[in-house]
C-alpha cells in the first residue's frame, strides 16, 4: 500500500509539473466574487457592478434555466440585473436611492474541464442632490461568505482588474468589504471615503487538488490508454494529497483508532467507508446541482458540519461512558475483592487496557466518516464535467479512486498512530498515560465534536455565540454520558455495604 501511494504522488507531482497552466477559477469552484466600483459624476451616482461566478454555481445556473441558448442566457442577464438594483442598498444622507439599470453584460470563460464560468456586469445609475453623504450596502447574494467581496470607491485602487485577475497574496484571504460610505463635494470629489466588512472566508483556495488538473486530462479528447492509466494514478495521488490537508478529522480519526486498538483489517474497513462516504457525499450533492436549481451550496456545507458534530459528539458520549463504566467495574471490583478476600480474576481483569478488544469499532468508521465527509470540489468538477461530456461511468470510476487514495492517507495515518500508541504502551513509563488513554480519547472526541456541532450551529443561523454552543455541548455530554454510570454505580455501593453488614 506505501509503495502504491508513493507512486501515484510520484505520478501526482510530475503531472502537476508538466500539465498546462490550470484555468479553474482561483478562489475556488463554489465562489460567488462580487465587484462595486463607484463614482459620483454630473450630479449621479455610479456605479459599475461585477459578478465572476464559477464553474460549480454556473453549472446550477446554467442547468436550472434547461437549455442554455442565447434567449436563455438574456434573460438570465436581465434577472441578474434586476436582483442587483434590490440589493445594492444606497441611502442618501439617510434616505433609500433606487438605482437605475443602465445596460448590463454577460458571458462565459473557460474554467476547469471545459466547464464555462460566468462574467455579469452592470452599470446603474441614482440622482444625487448637489451635496451630502452616501451609504452603500451590498446584500446581493449575501447568503454566500465564500469568495470575493469588494467595494471600491473613486481614488481608490481595484486589485482584480474588474475580478479579470486576482492578486496571489490576496487569494489565500479574499476581500468581504459589503459596506461603504463617503462624503461628496457640488463638484462630485468624495471625502471621507470608509469601507469595511466581515473577514473574508476562503474556501478551497489555498488546496493543493483545487486545480484543474484531474478534470482536464479527464476531459482531453482521445484518450488513450496511456492517458487513461496516468489519470487513474493522478485521481488516487491527488485524493491522497487531499487527505493530507488541514482537516478531515485526522486526530480525530487517530484517537478514534487509538481508542479501538485498530487492527490492519479494520484500518481495510475503514478505508472502505471512508471511500464509500467521500464518493455517495459527491454523487449527492452533484445529484442536488443537477436537480435543484439555484441550490446554496455553502447552506449544504453548513448542515454536513452540524450532522458530523452531531454524529462525533455522539461518539464522544459513547467513549467517555465506556471509560467510566470501566473505572466503575474497577471500583465494584475492588471493594468485593476488600469485602470478601476472593475474586483475583476479576480483579486482575479489571486491570486490563481497557479497548484491548477491537469493541465498537463502527464508532471509529462513523467518527472518520464524520469527519472527512465533506466532498472536495475537484470530484465534484470531475462529476460535472463527466455529466457535461456525457462520460459518466468513467467519471465515476475517478472519484472512486480519487476517494480511495483519500481513505489510504488516512487509515495509513491513524495506524501509524495507533502503532506508535502500543509502542509508548509498552514501556513502564507511560503506563499511567495509557491507564488514562479512554478518558483522553473521550475527551479529545468531545471537544472535536463540539466545536463542529457549534460552527454547524451558527453557520445554519442559530443565535448564541460559538462559546456559548460548546460550553452547553460539552455539558450535555458529560451528563449523557456519566448518569447512566454514577446512578447503577451508588446502586453498586449500597448492594455491597448491605452484604457486609450481614
Amino acid at each position: 500500500m506505501v509503495r502504491i501511494t508513493a507512486i501515484a504522488l510520484w505520478a501526482a507531482f510530475l503531472t502537476l509539473a508538466s500539465v498546462r497552466a490550470a484555468v479553474a477559477h482561483p478562489l475556488g469552484n463554489f465562489t460567488i466574487n462580487h465587484l462595486a466600483a463607484v463614482d459620483v459624476r454630473d450630479g449621479r451616482l455610479r456605479v459599475h457592478y461585477v459578478l465572476d461566478i464559477a464553474e460549480i454555481p454556473t453549472f446550477a445556473i446554467m442547468h436550472g434555466a434547461g437549455s442554455w441558448t442565447p434567449a436563455a442566457m438574456a434573460a438570465w442577464r436581465d434577472g441578474e440585473a434586476t436582483m442587483v438594483a434590490q440589493n445594492l442598498l444606497v441611502r442618501v444622507d439617510g434616505a433609500a436611492v433606487a438605482l437605475q439599470t443602465q445596460r448590463t453584460g454577460a458571458r462565459t470563460r473557460p474554467g476547469a474541464g471545459g466547464l464555462p464560468i460566468l462574467y455579469w456586469t452592470g452599470d446603474f445609475t441614482a440622482p444625487l442632490p448637489r451635496s451630502g453623504s452616501v451609504s452603500i450596502q451590498d446584500l446581493v447574494y449575501a447568503d454566500r461568505r465564500i469568495g470575493w467581496k469588494d467595494i471600491v470607491l473613486a481614488g481608490m485602487t481595484d486589485p482584480t482588474d474588474a475580478l479579470r485577475s486576482y492578486p496571489s497574496a490576496l487569494i489565500g484571504s479574499p476581500r468581504h468589504n459589503d459596506v461603504a460610505s463617503f462624503d461628496y463635494a457640488p463638484d462630485g470629489e468624495i471625502a471621507h471615503p470608509r469601507v469595511s466588512g466581515d473577514p473574508g472566508v476562503s474556501w478551497g483556495a489555498g488546496s493543493l487538488v483545487r486545480s484543474s488538473f484531474l478534470s482536464d486530462l479527464f476531459a482531453r479528447s482521445g484518450q488513450t490508454p496511456a492517458l487513461i492509466a496516468l489519470t487513474v494514478l493522478v485521481a488516487f495521488g491527488l485524493g491522497a494529497l487531499h487527505g493530507l490537508e488541514p482537516g478531515h478529522g485526522k486526530a480525530l480519526l487517530a484517537f478514534t483508532l487509538v481508542g479501538a486498538r485498530a487492527t490492519f483489517k479494520q484500518a481495510a474497513v475503514l478505508a472502505a467507508a471512508l471511500t464509500f462516504a467521500h464518493t455517495i457525499a459527491v454523487l449527492l450533492l452533484g445529484l442536488l446541482l443537477l436537480f435543484a436549481a439555484g441550490f446554496a451550496t455553502e447552506s449544504l456545507f453548513s448542515w454536513i458540519t452540524l450532522i458530523s458534530g452531531l454524529a462525533v459528539v455522539t461518539i464522544g458520549a459513547r467513549t467517555l461512558r465506556g471509560a467510566l463504566a470501566h473505572a466503575r467495574a474497577h471500583a465494584t471490583d475492588t471493594a468485593h475483592d476488600h469485602g470478601h478476600q476472593h475474586g483475583h480474576e476479576s480483579h486482575a481483569h479489571s486491570h486490563a487496557m481497557p479497548g484491548a478488544a477491537p469493541l465498537r469499532f463502527g464508532s471509529a468508521v462513523v467518527a472518520a466518516m464524520s469527519g472527512g465527509i465533506a466532498p472536495c470540489p475537484a470530484a465534484i468538477v470531475v462529476l460535472l464535467t463527466a455529466v457535461h461530456l456525457h462520460r459518466i461511468g468513467y467519471g465515476l470510476v475517478l472519484i472512486v479512486i480519487f476517494s480511495l487514495g483519500l481513505a489510504a492517507i488516512l487509515a495509513g495515518l491513524g495506524m501509524a498512530v495507533v502503532h506508535g500508541a502500543a509502542w509508548l504502551g509498552r514501556r513502564g513509563a507511560f503506563a499511567r498515560v495509557a491507564a488514562a488513554a479512554p478518558f483522553v480519547t473521550a475527551v479529545v472526541i468531545s471537544v472535536v465534536g463540539a466545536s463542529m456541532l457549534a460552527q454547524g450551529a451558527l453557520a445554519v443561523g442559530a443565535r448564541a455565540s460559538v462559546s456559548a454552543l460548546f460550553a452547553a455541548t460539552l455539558a450535555g455530554v458529560v451528563a449523557v454520558a456519566a448518569l447512566p454510570v454514577l446512578i447503577p454505580l451508588r446502586s453498586t455501593h449500597r448492594t455491597l455495604a448491605v452484604k457486609e453488614t450481614s
